[in-house]
């Protein structure tokens, strides 16, 4: 048993937190906004075909796109009804629900995508953990590709600082997913691990 994400207690507090997350991205959708940046970026990163890991991949919509273009992808998130809207939304993919401070998903994986604010969400005592299962389920030259924003709890330094601790080298470091260099001014970061 691990500590309650942050996402796991704002759940609890409000019963509708996870329906109105699902409905806000379905309305998204539904008006036509670009919600497949994140998956861009990770395509660019690897051949067709490579099998990816959506760490907290929410409805499921970084994953649905990335499998969409050829890659197998296994989605991982620990809210259930998450992962039940990737399932209606997108089927295809496996989406499954799992703690990613227990993360034990069959096989590796050429690389692990972690978008939207999860790190944020995570309880501050798992995020190492979290970070360490990651490069656990990568092949050998496996990347990560994670990004969340400023200002929720997890300065980026200590993020850095955390994923080098488990054995991560910082590639790059990019202030959005449309390849925007970071700045000390950055109110995001997307950093690639190896």
């Amino acid at each position: 048993m691990t500590e309650p994400s942050i996402w796991a207690q704002q759940a609890a507090a409000d019963p509708e937190h996870s329906a109105n997350y699902v409905a806000r991205f379905r309305g998204l959708a539904a008006d036509g906004f670009d919600l497949d940046g994140e998956a861009r970026f990770v395509d660019a990163m690897l051949p067709r075909g490579s099998r990816v890991l959506d760490a907290g991949c929410g409805p499921g919509r970084v994953g649905a796109a990335l499998a969409a273009v050829g890659h197998e992808v296994v989605g991982v998130d620990a809210d259930p009804v998450l992962v039940e809207a990737a399932r209606v939304d997108h089927p295809g993919p496996t989406w499954l629900v799992g703690d990613l401070a227990l993360l034990d998903v069959p096989g590796r994986f050429d690389a692990v995508v972690c978008a939207g604010n999860v790190m944020a969400f995570l309880a501050p005592s798992t995020r190492r953990r979290v970070l360490a299962g990651f490069r656990s389920h990568v092949v050998p030259g496996g990347r990560a590709a994670i990004g969340f924003g400023a200002d929720r709890g997890y300065p980026f330094a200590e993020f850095l600082d955390d994923a080098r601790a488990v054995g991560w080298t910082v590639d790059l470091q990019l202030a959005t997913w449309d390849l925007r260099p970071a700045t000390a001014e950055s109110d995001f970061l997307v950093a690639v691990l190896s």
